[in-house]
This record gives C-alpha cells, structure tokens and sequence, in this order.
C-alpha cells in the first residue's frame, strides 16, 4: 500500500494545478509541454517556478516522511520515492505524460539525509561552470549522491535504490540531454 500511496502521491501535478489556477493554461500545450517548474518558469515566471519547485519537492519529503512514520526502512524508505518519481514522470492522472522528477527527487533525498543540501549546491556549482547547460550541471549533479553516500559508508542497497532513480530521471530526461550535446557539438 506505501508504494501505490508514493506513486500516486507523485502524481499530484503541481505545475498543471498551478498555472491552470494561476493563468488559465494547459501547461502541456506551451513551451515544451513538460508540466514540470522549468517549463511553467519560462511562462509562468519565477513565482510560478518557486511554488512548482517547492510542491513536486514536497511530494518526495512526504513520501519519505511518511515512510518514516510507518517504520519502514531506509531502503523501503528510498523504493517509496523511487515510486514517486515514477508517478510524477508517468502520472495516470495526465495519460503518463509528467515531468522529469528532479524536484520530487531533490525534496525526498534532502528529507532522507538533509546534509545532502551541501553535496548538490557544491557540485552544481562545479558542474555549471564545465558544462554551461543547466540540465547537464544538474544531472551531474544527481550522480555525486550516491557516491558521495557510499565514500560515507552508507548502506550499498540504499546507495544503488538511489542509483536506480538517478538512471530513471535521466532515462526521462535522454531526449533533453541530446539536444544538448548536440547544441554543444554545434558550437564547438
């Protein structure tokens, strides 16, 4: 039951609600279609991107929160969340069309191990630089966790749940990376 409570957790679309509410619009017929904060961002503003950005995150920490509550392990703890994301990339409520699950992801790994804050502005702060695309520096970024979690001698199934998650965001973000690459190759 926890993990088809996270999944449908993750499929509250806070930017569909917020600029239906807001402004009217179907999120998923501007820009990229993409019903996630960048998205609502670049046609919304930065109010719009802030109160995205901070609901899909609270799905993650309610997920692992309430994982906690119930006494579930860490690793029970981390599936919940990997359920999550996957409600938030491929949500029933929108015919399994979401948005990338970054901000699910952020919100429940900060709720999981808050210490983790420092990792990710660290090594985005490292990454944007080399990379100048905010959507690589940020999935690079998504890859120190669990190598920063195991150099801290945490347990390797919860390092590997996180991995798995990690593999999913960037499964769903594999159309964005290319035209990136290719972008770069572009201008080099």
């Amino acid at each position: 039951m926890y993990f088809v409570s996270a999944y449908l957790i993750g499929n509250i679309m806070f930017g569909y609600l917020v600029m239906k509410y807001l402004h009217g619009k179907d999120i998923r017929m501007i820009g990229s279609g993409n019903v996630g904060a960048r998205n609502a961002g670049r046609f919304g503003g930065k109010s719009a991107f802030v109160i995205i950005f901070l609901g899909d995150a609270l799905k993650g920490v309610t997920v692992i929160l309430l994982g906690r509550y119930l006494g579930y392990s860490e690793a029970m703890q981390l599936l919940g969340l990997g359920f999550a994301v996957i409600g938030h990339i491929k949500p029933i409520t929108l015919k399994f069309k979401g948005g990338k699950g970054i901000s699910t992801f952020i919100g429940g790994i900060l709720a999981f191990q808050p210490l983790l804050t420092l990792v990710i502005i660290s090594a985005f702060l490292v990454f944007y630089p080399l990379t100048k695309s905010f959507t690589l520096a940020g999935l690079g970024t998504l890859f120190m966790i669990p190598v920063v979690l195991l150099i801290g001698s945490d347990k390797v199934i919860n390092c590997f749940i996180i991995f798995t998650i990690i593999i999913l965001i960037l499964l769903a973000h594999s159309q964005n990376i290319k035209e990136r690459l290719t972008n770069h190759e572009q201008k080099s």
